[in-house]
């Protein structure tokens, strides 16, 4: 078992290398060569590095490393990135590739963190010898199985009262709500634009995070939708009230789940009235009536919105593998981690 570190800048002369290997492994779509290639190009640093394992002739492991601190390296975790940036093939046990890891990379670090785990996907190791887990968030989903008149008789009595009420009082004032799919990669450039001035219209404007056509996050969620649009993987849900734009899901697909990537609303719209919900009511309909998905997928911190919105939730989780098994025993009684939240 041998690991080679080139720059992650050299991604593209290795990208047909991750996409065997995300194919034999099954991998999570947030974890496609076309969701890696403009995360690395728009936020890994200059000293990232692209980790690849061979084993017998065969790449069995693939990652995306930075340094994390004094002695330390971890996946690289942009925010854009649900999952931590890891492959590996199902036959290979996690810990020897960490392990054969730790010792390739450079300084001789003391431990190794491999970032956003999720437990749906890769289920989580005990915490013995050199590795220990560490929580990071609950994320939910919903299971699209059944019928969504069933589905939505089981959600809260509260819930579909004060989204009835908003769309009688929307019916009352003339305005007609829109439900609008976007596929093509012709048209990711103006959602992005669109995107970033409903984001632009709320709180992460004054904070400076919001996406703009022309930052790095902005040119992030263009040149990867239209990556996945033009495989028919890439979807854009706009919400109108009458011709005004009122709320957006940025989303990327797979065989049998949707990932919704970035929500953002409107936030001039009286808030009597929850455009983004109304829209993920409609567009939760649609999903169970076109049966092509089995789950919707939203890999945030869960809300209290998510819990009136399902029951469907899980733990992910970080590890950290360490150099010396007393150094995790150590780090397991002091609860402190390498892995920041």
């Amino acid at each position: 078992m041998t690991w080679t570190l080139v720059p992650a800048a050299r991604f593209a002369a290795f990208a047909d290398r991750w996409r065997r290997l995300h194919a034999d492994s099954a991998a999570s779509i947030l974890l496609d060569a076309d969701f890696v290639a403009p995360l690395i190009t728009e936020f890994a640093p200059a000293d990232a590095l692209l980790a690849c394992c061979e084993q017998a002739g065969q790449i069995v492991a693939m990652a995306i490393v930075v340094p994390a601190g004094r002695g330390s390296w971890a996946t690289l975790q942009p925010s854009q990135a649900p999952l931590g940036l890891w492959l590996q093939h199902p036959s290979q046990p996690l810990e020897p590739l960490l392990r054969a890891l730790l010792r390739a990379l450079p300084g001789m670090p003391l431990v190794f963190g491999l970032t956003q785990m999720d437990p749906l996907l890769t289920p989580r190791p005990a915490d013995e010898g050199h590795v220990r887990t560490l929580d990071y968030i609950a994320t939910a989903h919903v299971d699209l199985t059944g019928s969504f008149d069933d589905y939505w008789e089981a959600r809260g009595k509260n819930l579909r009262s004060n989204l009835k009420k908003q769309r009688n009082r929307l019916q009352r004032e003339s305005t007609a709500t829109r439900l609008e799919v976007c596929r093509e990669a012709w048209q990711m450039a103006e959602a992005v634009a669109d995107y970033g001035r409903l984001e632009s219209s709320g709180w992460k404007a004054g904070e400076g995070t919001a996406v703009h056509a022309d930052n790095a996050q902005g040119r992030y969620y263009r040149a990867m939708l239209e990556a996945f649009c033009r495989r028919g993987q890439g979807s854009v849900y706009r919400y109108w009230f009458n011709d005004r734009l009122v709320a957006m899901d940025l989303c990327i697909e797979d065989r049998d789940s949707i990932v919704v990537l970035k929500t953002s609303y409107d936030e001039t719209v009286p808030s009597s009235l929850s455009p983004t919900l109304l829209m993920r009511e409609e567009a939760t309909r649609r999903l169970f009536e076109e049966g092509r998905m089995r789950r919707i997928e939203f890999y945030g911190r869960v809300m209290e919105w998510h819990l009136r919105w399902t029951d469907q939730v899980r733990t992910m989780y970080h590890v950290n593998y360490y150099r010396w098994a007393v150094l995790g025993r150590l780090r397991s009684t002091s609860r402190s981690t390498h892995v920041p939240e």
